[in-house]
């Protein structure tokens, strides 16, 4: 609650008819901040705020006004009624940024602060926040409110007592988040939201016992069987409830981040994920989840009731987790499917946002789902180059799984109905010698025909709403293409380039035209013209050229964008080398033997040698064979500070070997001697974890998530002892002095 004030009031008639009434906080506003790049205003934290208004809607008009005062700065809120604009020199619509991306100006000063210096700031995590504003409930109304010290104390004392500690893998292009210092999961919350939501997420499982009392006095059966084995009788019952209450907390998670914000055209919470995204966010909403609005755990938890309530009691429905190249499920069905689109979203990034959280919650529930400390990620299907070392790698990967799931589909699926396939994947131009067409599309199309299938046609379906935030100031994809697909006929004849030339241009117009009249957005056309063009394609056995060559996919899809084209026309890219070795011999050996020439071509690669290796103590070589050592193998006596050059691979491999004699002081006193590289030696972990369980070496697994799992821990007790360290330092001088 907060009391509205007469003085709050003064300029303010809006708030008069509030005066004295304690009103429900909805949420927080905060604006990240960074030191001024001025000279003169170095030890001033300043605003990085994309927009200072809280409320566009006609005639309910509010913005944020900061009011500069001798060598600093304050919030307050105005209405455009009552006060003019401008005090401190800026634009409520534009806040403090200048342009686009990460550009700002200092509101000291007015001295521009470009963004790698913001990176740079958040990176060093001197990158703060200062409540901007505080938005209550009023009378069917959201009441804008002035932030007070009490307000921005209470939420920077909350202490919470677990974190997601958790590394933020994947590309800047879906993780913006991450040049700036935001590389762990726990970074993208406030304290506050980490209290409420370890709060919550300690409850659901609190409340299981509660639940299973409940169940039994209303008549369940006092059967054991879990919900993962099919239990049907108390325990099930009590476990569906803790997936039902967790998917609640999800919802809360998505807007209870700072990545959330306000959408001042709307008087409401933009989610974390209003897209498929972690965006990095500069002015940020803080949300109250004990209200009865929009951020709130009783609003979450309707809209679960509100799923549940829409359920069939009636016959049974599945849902299985299953890999799409081996699965079983789809015999004799009719299949309607939504795949991966290319390079489009790496979902399994992203999930790690709401995994640690389910998995806190769930993994006593089902313990294989949530084996792992992350969400997997090698086997997703997208062509991602980041994850396979190359554009070409990725595109391998993304084609060969494709062919095969959709060759088990061809398989498995009715054969009296078609295949209908949802493909929202956005033309890009790549250029080659046949032409300009889509890599992505390519790739796709590549793996449905040679899975056996012919595109008898296309329906492009409007399943993007136009409000969505992608859509906003940007030509993003309207309409989803569902491609409907057949098995090729037996009989299919074959066709020379020049026949599907001809008969692209006669087909395509009149296709285009219809697309037209159906008023497809523009910026879907070229993707729903690929149906029709691939129809053409595909009902031939072949094409061939004049020397006999395959026409390929890639050259009817360009032939496809020129055809197209006329048809408009006529209308008008950090470890150390030695670690890099490791990691691929790792993958390739583990901790046992190779041949020496293996290893000494691999390591010539990373321009070092094998000799070096053993001598730092990587490696063991002898008798023609190389082998890593295990960390129980490794030197007792080794001391990072006095070891000459050290690697990550030394640093978490003598990181596992002491936490295992010794526990997590052990493992502490080491931190503490590796210094700043020992987040290093958990950033590997996480990957050598994922090799492990990749290549099926179980105890080296065990390894690694143990460190993991005990590195909060070892941290904590690594700043403990270096600060015990420095009190009796301090206390030595103090009596010693000139010591």
């Amino acid at each position: 609650k907060m009391e509205v004030t007469a003085e709050m009031a003064k300029e303010r008639p809006d708030l008069e008819r509030y005066v004295g009434r304690k009103l429900t906080v909805i949420a927080w506003l905060w604006a990240r901040t960074v030191k001024s790049p001025n000279p003169a205003f170095r030890d001033v934290d300043v605003p990085l705020a994309s927009t200072f208004m809280l409320s566009t809607k006609k005639g309910k008009e509010a913005y944020v006004e900061p009011l500069i005062e001798g060598g600093g700065y304050r919030f307050t809120v105005k209405v455009p009624r009552n006060v003019a604009p401008g005090n401190a020199g800026v634009s409520p619509a534009q806040g403090t940024k200048l342009g686009r991306g990460a550009n700002f100006r200092c509101l000291m000063s007015g001295t521009p602060i470009a963004g790698d210096y913001i990176k740079a700031e958040g990176k060093a995590g001197r990158m703060g926040a200062r409540m901007m504003a505080i938005v209550a409930e009023g009378d069917r109304s959201r009441v804008y409110l002035p932030p007070t010290p009490e307000m921005e104390t209470a939420a920077r004392e909350a202490k919470p007592e677990w974190k997601p500690e958790v590394k933020i893998s994947g590309s800047t292009q879906y993780l913006g988040v991450q040049p700036y210092g935001m590389e762990r999961l726990d970074q993208l919350f406030t304290s506050r939201q980490l209290v409420s939501l370890t709060v919550f997420s300690n409850l659901v499982d609190e409340i299981h016992m509660q639940i299973k009392s409940s169940a039994l006095a209303s008549g369940f059966s006092d059967d054991d069987t879990p919900l993962a084995s099919g239990g049907e009788a108390v325990r099930a019952y009590a476990e569906a409830m803790m997936v039902y209450l967790s998917c609640g907390l999800s919802k809360i998670a998505n807007v209870g981040s700072s990545i959330a914000s306000w959408m001042n055209d709307r008087g409401a919470f933009r989610e974390t994920f209003a897209r498929q995204a972690i965006p990095m966010v500069w002015d940020y909403a803080e949300s109250n989840p004990f209200t009865n609005g929009g951020g709130s755990f009783s609003i979450a938890l309707s809209k679960i009731s509100m799923v549940l309530n829409e359920f069939s009691i009636v016959g049974l429905a599945q849902a299985t987790q299953d890999d799409a190249a081996t699965q079983n499920i789809t015999q004799d069905k009719v299949v309607s499917t939504d795949p991966p689109y290319y390079d489009n979203v790496p979902y399994a990034d992203l999930s790690d946002f709401f995994y640690v959280w389910l998995r806190r919650m769930l993994m006593p529930v089902f313990p294989d789902l949530f084996a792992t400390l992350v969400v997997p990620k090698t086997e997703e299907l997208i062509a991602a180059s980041y994850r396979h070392r190359s554009r070409e790698g990725a595109e391998n990967f993304f084609l060969g799984g494709m062919k095969e799931a959709i060759s088990r589909l061809a398989e498995q699926v009715h054969p009296a109905f078609p295949v209908t396939v949802y493909y929202a994947f956005k033309q890009t131009a790549a250029k080659s010698d046949a032409g300009t067409a889509s890599t992505g599309w390519e790739t796709f199309l590549e793996a449905v025909i040679k899975a056996g299938f012919s595109i008898s046609g296309t329906w492009p379906v409007r399943t993007e709403g136009a409000g969505r935030i992608r859509a906003k100031d940007a030509n993003a994809l309207a309409s989803s293409i569902v491609l409907v697909c057949r098995k090729c006929p037996g009989n299919a004849p074959l066709a020379t380039r020049r026949q599907l030339i001809d008969s692209l241009k006669s087909e395509l117009p009149p296709a285009v035209a219809h697309l037209q009249s159906g008023h497809i957005a523009p910026v879907d056309l070229a993707q729903a013209a690929i149906g029709p063009g691939m129809a053409v394609y595909t009902r031939y056995a072949k094409v061939v050229d004049v020397s006999g060559n395959p026409v390929t996919v890639g050259e009817a899809l360009a032939l496809i964008n020129q055809t197209l084209e006329e048809v408009l026309t006529a209308k008008e890219s950090d470890f150390d080398p030695e670690t890099r070795w490791a990691l691929l011999w790792f993958e390739l050996h583990g901790f046992e033997d190779g041949g020496y020439g293996e290893a000494e071509t691999l390591s010539t690669a990373k321009n070092i040698s094998v000799l070096s290796l053993e001598t730092i103590g990587i490696l063991q070589s002898k008798g023609g064979k190389v082998r890593l050592l295990m960390p129980l193998a490794l030197r007792p006596d080794w001391d990072p500070r006095s070891s000459g050059r050290v690697s990550a691979w030394l640093n978490v491999h003598h990181l596992i070997r002491v936490h295992d004699a010794g526990g997590e002081r052990a493992a502490a006193a080491l931190v503490r001697k590796l210094g700043s590289v020992a987040e290093g030696a958990r950033e590997l972990a996480y990957r050598l974890y994922a090799i492990a369980e990749r290549t099926k070496r179980a105890r080296e697994a065990l390894w690694y998530n143990a460190l993991v799992q005990s590195w909060p821990e070892i941290v904590r007790l690594a700043r403990e002892e270096q600060a015990e360290q420095a009190t009796l330092l301090e206390t030595s001088g103090a009596a010693a002095p000139g010591a």
